[in-house]
């Protein structure tokens, strides 16, 4: 049985924990499952290494900071800059320094920490010749976007947001198998890319649109959600400041 890859770039903020832990759950569903989870710090932080050694879950814990000059600020719309970019490439370059393709086998999925996953995704994903495709909800400012299907082949994209982008998909949905990465060993995703093209500049270095594979009954199920947390307000922590009162205990990990 073939190794599913997870590459979950995160960081620091009050829901981590919430997001990595749903995500969590629905991987101990999984087997044969390799979770890379990768952190935009400087250092490996407390909370992810315990989380991550309590889950039972097979892992690896990387960390690698983005510059401070791609960073996004917290009134920045999350479309303004690249996202984790410099994380998703540290772990295919940990694929490509621990994976053997003459022994192995495996598939690359890239599950960030702010969607939902059905635990068949996984099923339909794991037999991945070089790049397997399905729809995703609640993206797009539509119900969904998805690879448009026909006699078993994709032939183009739904969504409204410039269709007629080379791949134009969200990094939820496509899966590759981990070969490819030898096949192509200088493809990674980059820093500068225009706006909704990161996806597309990574699918061109490895894969065509005829050799894609349609799943989720030829991309009419959908099995991911890009259901985003609503971020947290913390005005009353701020209020009891402002009164002279302790707040919240900083020493209780959320």
């Amino acid at each position: 049985m073939p190794t599913i890859y997870l590459i979950t770039p995160t960081y620091y903020r009050h829901v981590q924990k919430a997001e990595l832990t749903r995500l969590a759950h629905t991987f101990m569903l999984v087997p044969n499952l390799h979770w890379i989870v990768i952190e935009d710090s400087e250092v490996k932080t407390k909370l992810v290494f315990h989380f991550l050694h309590e889950s039972g879950l097979n892992f690896t814990h990387l960390n690698v900071a983005t510059p401070s000059h791609y960073k996004m600020d917290s009134t920045d719309p999350n479309w303004l800059k690249p996202r984790g970019v410099l994380q998703r490439n540290a772990g295919l370059q940990w694929i490509r320094d621990n994976f053997d393709p003459d022994h192995q086998q495996g598939v690359i999925y890239f599950a960030d920490d702010d969607n939902t996953y059905d635990i068949r995704l996984f099923d339909e994903m794991r037999w991945t010749r070089k790049a397997s495709v399905w729809p995703v909800g609640l993206v797009g400012y539509l119900r969904y976007e998805s690879p448009v299907v026909k006699n078993s082949k994709v032939i183009g994209w739904f969504t409204y947001w410039e269709p007629n982008r080379p791949f134009a998909m969200d990094m939820a949905g496509f899966a590759i198998n981990a070969e490819l990465l030898f096949d192509f060993p200088d493809a990674k995703f980059k820093l500068q890319v225009r706006r909704g093209y990161q996806e597309s500049e990574f699918l061109s270095q490895l894969v065509t649109i005829d050799q894609l594979e349609p799943k989720a009954e030829d991309c009419t199920k959908v099995l991911v959600w890009h259901t985003r947390t609503e971020k947290p307000q913390m005005k009353n922590e701020d209020k009891f400041k402002k009164k002279g009162l302790p707040g919240s205990d900083m020493n209780v990990e959320i």
